[in-house]
């Protein structure tokens, strides 16, 4: 398309972005396909094929009018939010279209990009919380998550109740109804149901159909939002959205970034759910930085092939493991022994995935033999990387949780956290094997 500028006898054709493809012949695109593009037309950005890193804290406005009508958006004097970029605390064009592509992986309507996984979480349970409240979460959950928790909102007026990833229908329906009067009693509300499926780092699967069902039944269809932290499965092997869940929240730091090279996190939802939670990152900041963002659309790009690789890797491991005489039991999905967890996985995930826990005959002493014996493995934190990562969580990321709760959570001296990465399975297995023989 073009037209004409307003200086007559100068005629210059405008370049438009073109609309968007999300299907063709009736075919609705997958999401590997619209990682390539979706978002972005070369045609804004001088024909450059990938999109440019836009550093820059501010944006020059159109006119003074339109830099009024941005504000209005902005700070929600108009409904529908901002209709252009204002200032980079708010949003930019990277994180814009990172944002539209991590919405396509869970069906969610919109989604918003942190600069990590806790702020993520942070920010979403400071938009939901007020004092005296009451925070209802799955454990075992990622110990800083738990420590918010329990640490942070407390001296703000929140408390909290928590149940066992496994528990079943009744047992949701009784904490939530305790919750109920708890918060009652405080002068508050049930604000969140907080999740984490699999949890870190037992893998224990929450059942959220359940949990959407006592919800409902408890405290009222419009009730809480149930938000889901699904970095473990996410966004190849698990869509919370589809089994109850009203927002899903990412490491993106873990597989979506994949390289282990940048620090980030994501929420996603319905436009209802993300729309308080924007208004408060617009206040206090933690969008992610342009360059990680331009980083994670380059990750997106190849995240199904890295996942399915990793997938394919830890299921070999896996077989091996689970047969050496050092190996005390796996917490691998793809090797589930009891029948509810069972169920859950055969109805909410898709796949294994490639992080799992694997039990040393022994103690911390034969744990750290095996750690300190590895190779190729290296021995480090976080997941969901290309290469393989191992750590023992109760002596590292679950530290600082109270011994207590840690032997409540099955996070024992004993279990150690593998994250599979893309190398050569065999190559792996000999890895395990002479590190396995120094125990």
């Amino acid at each position: 398309m073009s037209d004409q500028n307003d200086v007559p006898g100068i005629p210059v054709t405008r370049r438009k972005p073109k609309a968007p493809i999300e299907e063709i012949g009736g075919r609705k695109l997958k999401p590997a396909t619209l990682m390539m593009g979706h978002g972005y037309d070369p045609i804004l950005s001088e024909g450059s094929l990938k999109p440019p890193i836009f550093l820059t804290s501010t944006f020059a406005f159109e006119s003074a009018a339109a830099g009024k009508h941005f504000f209005e958006g902005i700070t929600g004097k108009r409904p529908g939010g901002t209709e252009g970029l204002v200032y980079s605390r708010f949003n930019g064009p990277n994180q814009e279209i990172l944002e539209d592509r991590l919405g396509i992986w869970d069906g969610s309507e919109d989604a918003l990009a942190f600069s990590s996984g806790m702020t993520a979480i942070s920010v979403l349970m400071l938009t939901y919380c007020s004092a005296g409240d009451v925070i209802v979460h799955s454990g075992p959950l990622y110990a800083a998550s738990e420590g918010f928790v329990a640490k942070v909102l407390s001296k703000f007026g929140v408390t909290y109740l928590d149940f066992p990833a496994g528990a079943t229908r009744e047992e949701l329906d009784a904490i939530l109804d305790k919750a109920k009067i708890k918060a009652s009693e405080q002068g508050g509300k049930v604000a969140m149901i907080y999740l984490e499926s699999p949890a870190n780092p037992t893998n224990a699967l929450v059942d959220i159909e359940a949990v959407r069902d006592a919800r409902d039944a408890v405290l009222g269809a419009g009730g809480p939002p149930i938000a889901i932290d699904n970095t473990f499965l996410g966004p190849l092997w698990q869509q919370p959205l589809n089994n109850g869940a009203d927002i899903v929240v990412y490491s993106l730091t873990k597989y979506v970034g994949g390289h282990s090279d940048l620090v980030a996190g994501s929420l996603a939802g319905a436009k209802k759910w993300m729309d308080p939670v924007r208004a408060l990152r617009n206040t206090m900041g933690g969008i992610c930085d342009p360059n990680t963002a331009w980083m994670l659309m380059r990750s997106l790009e190849t995240v199904e092939l890295r996942m399915e690789r990793a997938g394919q890797n830890a299921s070999k491991v896996c077989e091996f493991l689970a047969q050496h005489p050092k190996v005390d039991g796996l917490g691998y999905l793809g090797m589930i022994s009891d029948a509810r967890q069972q169920d859950i996985f055969d109805r909410h995930c898709s796949g294994a995935g490639s992080t799992f826990s694997v039990f040393i005959k022994g103690g911390e002493e034969e744990s750290f033999r095996f750690l300190d014996s590895l190779r190729i493995a290296k021995l480090a934190v976080s997941l969901g990387g290309t290469e393989t990562l191992v750590s023992l969580p109760a002596a590292m990321t679950h530290l600082s949780v109270p011994d207590e709760r840690k032997a409540q959570l099955g996070i024992t001296d004993n279990l150690v956290r593998i994250s599979v990465g893309v190398e050569d399975p065999d190559d792996l297995i000999a890895d395990f094997e002479q590190a396995l023989e120094a125990v």
